[in-house]
């Protein structure tokens, strides 16, 4: 599972993938989550006009595809 302590101290070289993927969220969205992944989980939902189970869902498969993340 993805370590959110690793990316809220990271957060401002994780945004960009995080923006990659969703590319529908503003900058000013990705400044205020500052890595709290429930509030990224609203802001997709929002974003995306979608429910929060199938945010979830794709919040779920993001962080299986990052869950090494390591700062550089």
């Amino acid at each position: 599972m993805m370590n959110w302590e690793i990316v809220a101290a990271n957060w401002k070289q994780f945004r960009g993938t995080v923006k990659a993927r969703w590319g529908k969220l503003s900058d000013e969205h990705l400044e205020g989550i500052a890595g709290q992944r429930e509030l990224l989980l609203l802001k997709i939902s929002e974003a995306y006009e979608i429910n929060r189970a199938d945010a979830q869902r794709e919040l779920k498969a993001f962080e299986e595809r990052n869950k090494n993340y390591r700062p550089k």
